[in-house]
């Protein structure tokens, strides 16, 4: 079974109950834009909500995410945004992807129109059962290739592919979703299955995530390994609670598989699981395999479904992201929009071991009357004075050379976090090498190690 979370999970923005949007005995629903009847919310975030509304024309239920332009800050980017939704619907033919029907947007808001997917998240069904029975877990995964495979030769990469934006429909039919609004994260806690033990999205490529150029299918083709490791098996292949650590076992490959998984599908994930994005299957590779062609019924399988919408114009050659659909680069990096107000944090290297940075913040604080707590790693130390806690972690990298990072973890007032930090930072400069406040973690880390 998925270990449980460790915290209250956000609702999903489809949901398997479907309330009707008005009853009788509430007040008036909203009627959107003239158009749409919004019924119960079904979820929500720090810059986004999603409601259950009804078609007035049609009568049809369908989803509209609202997006609050002014709280992503990025109300500039309103054209582009809306024109790279728009392009999206070239995926719109395949039947394993969720429709979008119309974006509309006013002053404030974008309005993103989908298809309601009745059946939620396929996490929720996996959570449920613990693993599926591999030829369940095969039809899914046929459904999610042919899509991609789709995608793919439409220039487009989702990058982002993880059960909580796979949906099913009424008939358990896979819908992949939230092409490039998944980029916007939706302050979702971290799961047993989502996410590692220590946040880090554990079905993310190693190339994406340490900012490496990258090829977007083949970042796909690992999220793919790992959605049918967890489908088979019911958990993540990696997970450890320090990122350093859970990056080298998967550069040496260092997962097991349970003993009910099979050995052709274990040799697809392998391939699939490849750190080295260059020697890595490919998924049009992966659906010329035995085990994928098992039980295939041809008409589920549309990698060539219609030819493009003319009516939106020429898509640009270069294959695209998901994640580019919505920040146009790279280097718009949106998740610090979302934060009610960044914590402060750095990292430093020293040339002393992981118990003398220990030990150097362990002085520093009993010297300067924080209350000073020891975790059990013994290379991670607490210091808490006031309303602020500031964490500080070593790792040795390679021998000689330790890199540590130092957080604020809890604060309320930012002049007083801004006091208490200058009196750590101080006392640690007798041990710090260099200071490192402009650099990725997880980039840096994996730049030292050479991974």
């Amino acid at each position: 079974m998925l270990p449980p979370s460790t915290s209250p999970r956000q609702p999903s923005s489809h949901h398997m109950d479907l309330p009707t949007p008005q009853s009788p005995d509430k007040s008036p629903a909203t009627i959107l834009l003239g158009k749409y009847e919004l019924g119960r919310l079904l979820g929500s975030g720090s810059f986004a909500k999603v409601h259950v509304a009804r078609s007035i024309e049609t009568e049809q239920l369908l989803a509209v995410k609202i997006i609050d332009k002014k709280r992503t800050a990025t109300a500039g980017m309103e054209p582009m945004i809306i024109r790279e939704i728009e392009a999206m619907r070239r995926l719109q033919h395949h039947p394993n992807v969720l429709t979008i029907h119309e974006v509309m947007a006013t002053k404030t808001k974008i309005y993103l129109v989908m298809e309601l997917a009745a059946g939620g998240e396929i996490y929720t069904k996996i959570r449920d059962s613990g693993r599926l029975k591999e030829s369940e877990a095969r039809r899914y995964f046929q459904q999610l290739v042919s899509a991609l495979t789709f995608c793919h030769r439409e220039g487009i990469a989702h990058r982002d592919v993880k059960p909580q934006n796979l949906l099913l429909d009424n008939e358990g039919n896979l819908k992949v979703s939230d092409f490039g609004l998944s980029a916007l994260p939706e302050d979702r806690r971290s799961t047993g299955m989502l996410h590692t033990a220590c946040g880090t999205p554990a079905y993310t490529a190693p190339e994406v995530i340490a900012h490496r150029h990258y090829d977007g299918a083949k970042a796909d083709s690992w999220s793919c390994g790992v959605f049918l490791f967890v489908l088979l098996a019911g958990y993540v292949p990696f997970n450890d609670c320090h990122i350093v650590l859970m990056y080298r076992k998967i550069q040496g490959r260092d997962y097991k598989f349970p003993n009910w998984i099979s050995k052709p599908a274990r040799s697809i994930i392998y391939k699939l699981l490849d750190p080295n994005p260059e020697t890595r299957m490919s998924i049009e590779a992966v659906s010329e395999t035995k085990w994928f062609k098992k039980s295939l019924k041809t008409s589920e399988f549309k990698p060539n479904v219609l030819e493009s919408d003319e009516r939106l114009g020429p898509l640009r050659s270069d294959t695209i992201t998901a994640f580019d659909l919505i920040s146009l680069s790279t280097e718009w990096d949106l998740s610090g929009l979302f934060e009610r107000r960044k914590m402060k944090r750095t990292r430093f290297t020293a040339r002393v071991s992981v118990e003398g940075v220990v030990e150097k913040a362990k002085a520093i604080g009993e010297k300067l009357g924080f209350r000073v707590k020891e975790k059990s790693e013994a290379r991670v130390v607490a210091l808490s004075k006031g309303r602020t806690t500031v964490v500080v972690e070593a790792v040795e990298l390679v021998e000689g050379l330790v890199v540590a990072e130092m957080k604020v973890v809890e604060g309320v007032e930012e002049e007083e976090d801004e006091f208490h930090w200058s009196e750590i930072t101080v006392g640690l400069e007798e041990i710090v090498l260099a200071w490192h406040h402009d650099v990725d973690t997880v980039a840096y880390y994996l730049s030292v190690l050479k991974l």
